[in-house]
């Protein structure tokens, strides 16, 4: 099993955030790669070569990432705050 670093810019309100994940990149028995994200459970893409897969699965990334909008109806009293981690 082999491991790529992958570096994904997230655009949110206010700017582009960066983010380093660690995808799992795997030949697949019909040809082809396969490739997920542990960190993003069901975040999984594939390509015809290495390449495709890791563009595919950075789009993937953005995707599962992107605020939907319903994450966005708070409470009238509700606070949003942002951490460091």
């Amino acid at each position: 099993m082999k491991s790529s670093a992958l570096n994904v810019r997230i655009q949110n309100n206010r700017s582009y955030d960066k983010m380093n994940l660690k995808v799992i990149l795997e030949p697949s028995e019909e040809g082809g790669f396969t490739v997920y994200v542990p960190s993003l459970p069901g975040c999984v893409s594939e390509g015809n070569s290495r390449e495709e897969a890791l563009k595919n699965i950075r789009a993937a990334i953005e995707l599962y990432l992107e605020p939907v909008e319903d994450d966005a109806s708070f409470t009238p009293n509700a606070e949003q705050l942002e951490i460091v981690v």
